[in-house]
């Protein structure tokens, strides 16, 4: 990045009004459009439309890709009919499958109609598989030779155009099958007169159109490849996935899932209308408030305990905070192990195991300095015992939890970052007030 958002920001901001669009241009000019379209999501809804209204129509689209749903989404709908077509000019079919996403179905169509035959069928057949499918987001821009084509062809093929990210040939049959893949290297080594089928590479296994993206461009990125092959169940050859878009992907997801555990959408718009932002938000305030309200019954079915004895709500919060800790590193854990196939029925009772043996020894531990912090403080040694035996069962459930529940979620085919953490706090919460005012209307009343 040549310059920070904040100096964009201030440059921006320090402009004179004459000098806007000569500023804008020479800002545009000077970074990425990745920058760019950071340093518009980080401006107020005013300011980001004027920037946006002078930049250049040659210029917009590429912004336009790397920017988030939201704030994209709002631009577009502020432009008339002649800003799109210029910019709809220089799509292609994978261009419009990333736009589609943030224009109405009429528009979509629009731009449709201005990409060329093969473009259109192309993009037709990305629309045939569902976003999250790896068929989706295949790139059209390949080095394609017919399987009886030798290595002086290949030669040729490579002098006269080599796309980004092309260190494969793709042989493909007159039917549209493909019989193999060739890294270039090889053939750079081979015989002028031998044939290119000859070096087909049998490790290079294709993506199938159905496979889940996420786990396709995880595959890409181990395969020390710069793209792998995208084929239909027929073995018809769609295309490929290349790194860029693997990455993409990928960073997407954990942005998504990050996102999630606050309950936003990755696309969300740091500016967006006070209204939207409220109603986006509040669903996941009144699934907290419930959550919280089923603990507070719990504590109250423990009144007369916590009358008798005050210093027990006095450390009620401790006991929930190192449950709450302890489990969200687990479930931290096993959510990435979900994401990365690691976690499988073979290894979940070995995992569960680690795990709570993890859970026992940290809840000793810190049982026993909790323990004795509570005694010198109440100079009680039942207070003491109380809230180490507490701790313990809370951070032991916690790790059990932390394992069961992501597992259980992905089952129901729930995505466990959007609502792992919400059952995982109830859980602790519930458990070590439970343990805690159970075990001290036990011993201390």
């Amino acid at each position: 990045m040549n310059q920070e958002v904040s100096e964009l920001m201030k440059d921006f901001v320090e402009s004179e009004p004459e000098a806007i669009a000569e500023k804008v241009d020479e800002m545009v000019t000077g970074n990425e459009a990745e920058d760019i379209a950071l340093f518009l999501e980080s401006l107020p809804l005013e300011q980001r439309q004027e920037f946006w209204g002078n930049i250049s129509p040659e210029d917009r689209l590429d912004i336009l890709l790397v920017m988030r749903g939201d704030p994209r989404e709002a631009l577009i709908d502020s432009m008339d009919l002649d800003q799109l077509d210029a910019i709809f000019k220089d799509l292609n079919s994978e261009k419009l499958v990333e736009l589609a996403d943030s224009m109405p179905p009429r528009l979509v169509e629009r731009a449709f109609n201005a990409l060329d035959q093969q473009q259109q069928k192309y993009f037709e057949g990305a629309q045939q598989y569902d976003t999250k499918a790896a068929g989706h987001w295949v790139d059209h821009n390949v080095l394609l030779l017919p399987p009886n084509a030798k290595v002086r062809d290949a030669l040729r093929l490579l002098r006269r155009n080599t796309p980004d990210y092309s260190d494969l040939i793709y042989l493909v049959s007159r039917s549209g099958h493909l019989t193999g893949a060739v890294e270039v290297k090889e053939v750079m080594r081979a015989l002028d007169h031998s044939y290119v089928a000859d070096l087909v590479d049998k490790e290079i296994e294709p993506i199938l159109g159905t496979d889940d993206a996420i786990k396709a461009a995880q595959k890409v990125q181990v395969s020390r490849l710069a793209a792998l092959p995208v084929v239909n169940e027929s073995n018809l050859f769609l295309g490929r996935m290349n790194i860029y878009s693997a990455c993409e992907i990928v960073n997407e997801d954990y942005e998504a899932k990050l996102m999630a555990r606050a309950g936003l959408d990755e696309d969300v718009d740091l500016f967006a209308p006070i209204l939207k932002s409220t109603k986006s938000r509040m669903i996941w305030l009144g699934i907290n408030l419930l959550t919280a309200f089923l603990a507070s019954w719990f504590i109250g079915l423990f009144e007369a305990t916590l009358q008798e004895v005050v210093a027990l709500a006095v450390l009620m919060p401790v006991v929930a905070s190192m449950g709450g800790i302890a489990g969200s590193q687990t479930l931290t854990l096993i959510i990435r192990g979900l994401a990365l196939g690691q976690v499988t029925k073979a290894n979940f009772w070995a995992l569960l195991k680690k795990e709570l043996g993890v859970g026992a020894l940290n809840g000793i531990v810190w049982a026993i300095v909790i323990g004795i912090t509570a005694y010198f403080w109440f100079d009680s040694y039942m207070i003491g015992g109380v809230i180490c035996c507490a701790i313990l069962i809370n951070i032991s459930a916690a790790a059990l939890s932390g394992v069961f529940v992501p597992v259980v979620l992905d089952k129901m085919k729930l995505d466990p970052a959007l609502s792992g953490s919400v059952i995982l706090t109830t859980v602790t919460d519930i458990v070590g007030f439970v343990a805690f005012l159970g075990l001290g209307t036990i011993f201390l009343l």
